[in-house]
């Protein structure tokens, strides 16, 4: 206990509030984090960025990654016993006081609101994910979305391979698949803003790009569940019974069969409810209230009973209410509220403040992250714009394509996240957020170099026959005054 008590001495604030130790003080960390995140999410926007990002850049710079290691003092601080590193902290978020009790509060509350974010982002994924778009837009599409997840899940695998003194390698071959998988994920919000400000999101080639970004994001998903629970199996010698067969590779398989079966045939139930409870009480707030349970039985349901990762169960919920379409347009606007207003910037900065450490950083993971983020952009833009070429769209608009797929954003940022509570080492959080900056910045250049060849704003002409506005279908909806004087 008094090696516990020196250490905590060593970083504790020069404040007695400076311990979290309680619910009430744990609202102090809040407030910073929501200030900070929001003026770095209003910077990160006004420089053409994505907000997310200006999150993270929030937390590293109020969490002990620059100031606390590198300058001896940061605003929130973390007692990590596997870090030798002093520095004082302003809010310490556990340790042991100077009586000798252990306080857990503040870490134990970043940790819970950030699942609650994690889990409400990808609800609002599975919602906003139109099943009948992404039949239209037919085997294009989904090929185009295919070869993003093969091609930089291969670049990135196989990249990893030379670096086992890290942590990679053959001998730690799952770390490396979870490189691989943290390649594949792409960023939906940053291409429709983009195809948007361009006026091409309507085109032909627009459709395909955003429908193959969201399939790209769904096979992702299911397989960084397969991986996940695979990496987590094994073993089983103490264990009996259903436990046991959970443990095993096989069992691992056919529970995560089970789970969609089960999930999907659950659904069509629970779609009919929800559109028989949007005729009854339309735009009511029980309406986001149940499609929240929905949301979190399916989370625990996932992880708990079957071995899933607990965000696919998240995202199903989501694509499962989104077919009751206008239910789930009102829930989508009532949750990305709550989500985008305190857990996401919490969840985001947690990554910042928690996630990431320049101490110690050794030559070979910045040479891996430098080769990830390169492999990541290349494997989008060669991968996608090649099915692309296939299909007969011009060797320009296959390169819009694959630049299109090529942003990355919040869903890498949870992919690495699970990946690290899989096993994954910390430290290669940096490589997600150099992936995620890279990209960000490099996705709306070159879409706006591409796109600006054509003259007189029409769209390019080629084999893929873009030049066809697809018309943008009028979509019944109720007025704004009548949602808000039926809210009960």
């Amino acid at each position: 206990m008094e090696d516990a008590i020196d250490v905590t001495q060593k970083v504790t604030g020069v404040f007695d509030i400076s311990n979290i130790s309680s619910g009430l003080s744990f609202v102090i960390v809040l407030a910073i984090i929501l200030l900070f995140t929001k003026l770095f999410g209003l910077l990160f926007r006004k420089l053409g960025l994505p907000q997310v990002l200006g999150y993270i850049i929030a937390g590293i710079l109020i969490g002990p990654a620059i100031f606390g290691e590198l300058c001896g003092f940061s605003i929130i601080g973390f007692n990590n016993a596997d870090r030798d590193v002093s520095y004082k902290a302003l809010f310490l978020l556990n340790g042991v006081d100077g009586n000798g009790n252990s306080f857990f509060a503040g870490k134990d509350g970043l940790a819970i609101f950030s699942k609650i974010g994690v889990l409400l982002l990808m609800f609002s994924t599975g919602l906003e994910t139109n099943l009948q778009e992404l039949k239209k837009t037919g085997l294009a599409a989904t090929l185009i979305a295919c070869a993003g997840v093969a091609v930089p899940l291969v670049l990135g695998t196989v990249i990893s391979l030379p670096f086992g003194n890290i942590g990679l390698g053959s001998a730690n071959i799952f770390n490396s698949l979870f490189i691989g998988m943290i390649l594949t994920a792409t960023s939906v919000a940053i291409t429709v803003s983009v195809l948007k400000e361009l006026g091409k999101i309507n085109t032909k080639l627009g459709t395909t790009i955003v429908s193959a970004a969201i399939i790209d994001d769904v096979i992702g998903i299911v397989l960084l569940s397969v991986l996940t629970g695979i990496a987590n199996s094994g073993g089983g010698e103490n264990l009996t019974g259903f436990a046991w067969f959970k443990a095993q590779w096989w069992g691992t398989i056919i529970m995560i069969v089970a789970f969609f079966v089960v999930a999907v045939g659950l659904g069509f139930g629970i779609s009919k409810l929800f559109k028989w409870l949007e005729k009854k009480w339309p735009h009511t707030r029980r309406l986001p209230v149940f499609s929240l349970a929905i949301c979190f039985i399916y989370s625990w349901a996932a992880e708990e009973i079957f071995g899933v990762a607990d965000i696919t169960g998240a995202f199903l919920a989501g694509i499962v209410l989104s077919t009751a379409h206008r239910a789930s347009e009102y829930t989508d606007k009532k949750v990305e509220v709550n989500t985008y207003t305190l857990f996401a910037p919490v969840f985001f900065a947690n990554i910042g403040i928690s996630n990431i450490s320049f101490l110690g950083m050794s030559g070979w993971l910045v040479l891996l992250a430098f080769l990830a983020v390169l492999m990541g952009l290349i494997g989008k833009v060669v991968g996608c714009g090649a099915v692309a070429k296939g299909f007969k769209y011009s060797w320009r608009e296959s390169a819009i394509a694959g630049v299109g797929m090529m942003a990355r954003g919040e869903v890498a940022l949870i992919v690495t996240d699970t990946a690290m509570k899989a096993g994954l080492p910390e430290e290669f959080m940096l490589m997600t957020v150099l992936l995620i900056l890279f990209s960000s910045v490099l996705t709306p250049i070159l879409l706006k170099v591409l796109y600006g060849k054509d003259k007189n704003g029409l769209p390019p002409a080629g084999g893929g026959g873009t030049t066809e506005e697809i018309p943008v279908q009028e979509v019944q909806t109720t007025e704004e005054q009548q949602v808000q004087t039926t809210e009960q």
